[in-house]
């Protein structure tokens, strides 16, 4: 997960205004509890208890599941070494990159939260793991606690070779300091990044340095496709994933049991300084065979099941199978509630498939980049096909149902995973939903249509609530239903008429109050952290509104040197406003002679283009900068207006077309409204007008 860069791990510096409430925001590790979470209190002056109609859903499900197989916390505990005497790890930048006692309040012995779904929080328990353990004696270790992802350490010759090195170099580096003091000083000969989400290479930087990895001193190794994945995946919609974040994880919660309480594959995400040393090593094949410092390893490309870059590693020698985020303790994300393309369920089965045929048949440990390891070759058969299973019928269950007629409006409601792997706990949905990952197979394959014509251009949510509360007879009426729907625990109903009223009276605090304790019991109610923390979310800004502070930030300087001068100008095409560009037109050519790379830019059609490796011997303007300084323009450091001052930037021709190009580019603002009458805040960042692409998170996404 996704988060990296992290969105979710800047968004930690966000703080709360809450009005009476003094709660703090929760996001990746930079805050600390909600105050009266050990007591039970809520944290916000408008919050409520669980109703009683939650409470007794909270004990079906604590009757129906199988909480007498712990198998899951006595492997979660094997092979434990040392904790550090600390829970905070601070960031270079004096706050805090990592809080893990701010969730010491799940450990209270005995406690049961009906606010929290049994099975949440049984998996937020587990996911309390914090230091060292080893994992095969001798040969593999891991740091887990330290951020949302695990690092492993394996034992080479000579040194370590590190695995997935977390989101941010602070973590990274006192998560190899723990490991040296523990286990003996060793340097780091290898790292291996097992896919392109952040918090799998943030923090390489922590354990390697990068003129080690220039001169091939230390090989990073990554399967193919990594660089173009790992900056390229979210650029495009970043600014409307890093918003949609504040939902799916939560960053807003206090962390309570009526907040942020887990993010399913870990805690949360470290807010510590993002890095990226491109890999020198690159695993192309689909399978691929390595020694590194005396270690001999297989590795399988996976490309397009959980990252679109993406590999399993398995140790021949050792019988250990490392399944990266294939494979953890839950049933992944199909489509992320932040926004991103649609996974294939069925090809994750199937690699999955595959590397039980490959690998599974003789391996004696399973380890991966979340959760906790698997140790017997009957128990990693039992964990790979549960999973490889719970994909192929999701995709193969929807498509059963969407063949005869149900369409994605009805298939959450109507799809159920089968009974024998409910009873399974690694095939509960916690990081992905049965109900969104459903609507999400149907998307995949048919779209979003359902096949109503009258869903196919509706009217705006804005436009038809007006229309719906007329009929409805009014904000009074829908209040005094919403109301009675809400007593009587018939809490989706009530959403049904709230959202309307909220719609079309976004002022009516009344009606925002009641479409947020209607929304909070639906988030009690949720296994998933993604969809519970969405719900309490919206609850949140529906009663306090949209809060000021730091927007997420997830680049750093690695991740603009990563970046295509392409992808960029791609990205200047998307904040061009048509409207204003109606009637313009010019050619620009652009060239950054350090890199030899040239591009052809036009605007034409109220359209932005361009095109890599052409120049137009007609154009209006030819811009000359080496790329190493158009670099700082493109993280904010340095305005092109500066650029051209100081003679880094020369252009030749018409400059007018530069100077009409900066008028028609929209910065984009992070504090959209998602709820209406949330009341949206200026959060624009304030930069030059040529800064580069907000990306989105995409750790564990």
């Amino acid at each position: 997960m996704m988060t990296a860069s992290s969105n979710i791990a800047r968004a930690l510096l966000i703080a709360c205004s809450l009005g009476a409430s003094s709660a703090m925001a929760a996001g990746g590790g930079g805050v600390l509890s909600d105050a009266g979470a050990a007591e039970g209190k809520h944290f916000h002056p408008k919050g409520k208890l669980p109703s009683e109609y939650t409470v007794k859903l909270q004990q079906l499900q604590r009757d129906s599941l199988p909480f007498e197989d712990t198998r899951d916390f006595e492997e979660s505990k094997r092979g434990f070494i040392a904790a550090p005497d600390y829970k905070q790890i601070m960031a270079e930048a004096g706050n805090v990159a990592w809080d893990m006692g701010s969730y010491e309040w799940l450990l209270e012995e005995g406690q049961t939260w009906d606010s929290i779904h049994p099975s949440l929080q049984r998996q937020a328990i587990l996911n309390m793991n914090y230091g060292l353990y080893e994992v095969l004696p001798g040969k593999i270790y891991q740091v887990r606690g330290f951020d949302l992802a695990n690092i492993s350490f394996i034992k080479s010759d000579t040194g370590w070779i590190v695995f997935d090195p977390l989101t941010a170099k602070e973590t990274a580096a006192a998560a190899l300091k723990l490991v040296n003091e523990k286990l003996g000083k060793r340097p780091v000969v290898a790292v291996v990044y097992s896919h392109s989400h952040a918090d799998h290479f943030g923090g390489v930087r922590g354990v390697v340095d990068l003129k080690d990895v220039q001169s091939g001193k230390v090989k990073v190794i990554a399967p193919v496709g990594f660089m173009d994945h790992a900056v390229a995946e979210n650029v495009y919609a970043g600014n409307a994933m890093n918003r949609r974040m504040f939902f799916q994880y939560g960053v807003l919660l206090p962390r309570s049991p009526f907040g942020h309480v887990d993010q399913s594959i870990g805690k949360n995400t470290a807010a510590g300084n993002l890095g990226l040393i491109p890999p020198n090593v690159i695993v192309s094949k689909d399978l691929e065979t390595l020694t590194v410092d005396g270690v001999k390893m297989i590795f399988q490309n996976t490309p397009g099941t959980e990252a679109p870059a993406e590999m399993n590693t398995y140790f021949p020698e050792w019988k250990a199978f490392w399944a990266a985020e294939n494979i953890t303790g839950t049933i992944h994300n199909i489509y992320t509630l932040r926004g991103a393309l649609v996974r294939d369920a069925l090809k994750w089965s199937k690699e999955i498939n595959r590397a039980l045929y490959l690998f599974g048949q003789d391996a004696q440990v399973m380890f991966a980049s979340h959760s906790w390891p698997r140790w017997g070759n009957e128990r990693i058969q039992e964990v790979m096909r549960a999973q490889r299973d719970t994909y192929a019928n999701l995709n193969n269950g929807v498509l059963h149902l969407a063949n005869q007629g149900v369409t994605i409006n009805q298939i959450h409601n109507q799809y159920e995973v089968p009974e024998s792997l409910q009873q399974q706990w690694s095939a509960r949905s916690y990081h992905g939903s049965v109900e969104h990952n459903s609507r999400a197979v149907v998307n995949r394959y048919l779209g979003y249509w359902d096949g109503n014509p009258t869903t196919l251009i509706p009217l705006s949510p804005e436009d038809s609530a007006p229309l719906y509360v007329e009929m409805m007879g009014g904000a009074k009426k829908i209040l005094k239903k919403g109301q009675q729907l809400y007593n009587e625990g018939k809490y989706r109903h009530a959403q049904e008429i709230l959202n309307k009223l909220v719609y079309a009276e976004p002022d009516n605090q009344k009606a925002k109050d009641l479409l947020a304790d209607v929304f909070e019991q639906i988030g009690y109610q949720q296994e998933s952290p993604s969809v519970r923390n969405s719900f309490l979310a919206a609850a949140y800004e529906l009663r306090s509104g949209i809060p000021s502070g730091s927007s997420p930030k997830s680049s750093g300087p690695d991740m603009i040197q990563a970046m295509s001068t392409e992808l960029w100008l791609d990205f200047l095409g998307i904040r061009l406003d048509s409207h204003k560009a109606e009637g313009k037109a010019f050619s620009i050519n652009l060239v950054t002679p350090d890199n030899k790379e040239k591009f052809a830019v036009e605007l034409s059609n109220s359209t932005l283009t361009s095109i890599q490796g052409f120049t137009n011997k007609n154009a209006d303007l030819t811009i000359t900068i080496n790329r190493s300084d158009l670099e700082k323009t493109m993280m904010g450091a340095v305005s092109f207006d500066d650029q051209i001052k100081s003679g880094k930037a020369k252009l030749e021709g018409d400059k007018s077309a530069y100077e009409t190009l900066k008028t028609l580019l929209v910065q984009f603002d992070i504090g959209f409204e998602l709820m209406p009458g949330t009341k949206p805040k200026d959060l624009t960042p304030n930069k030059g007008t040529f800064e580069q692409a907000d990306l989105a998170d995409t750790s564990g996404g």
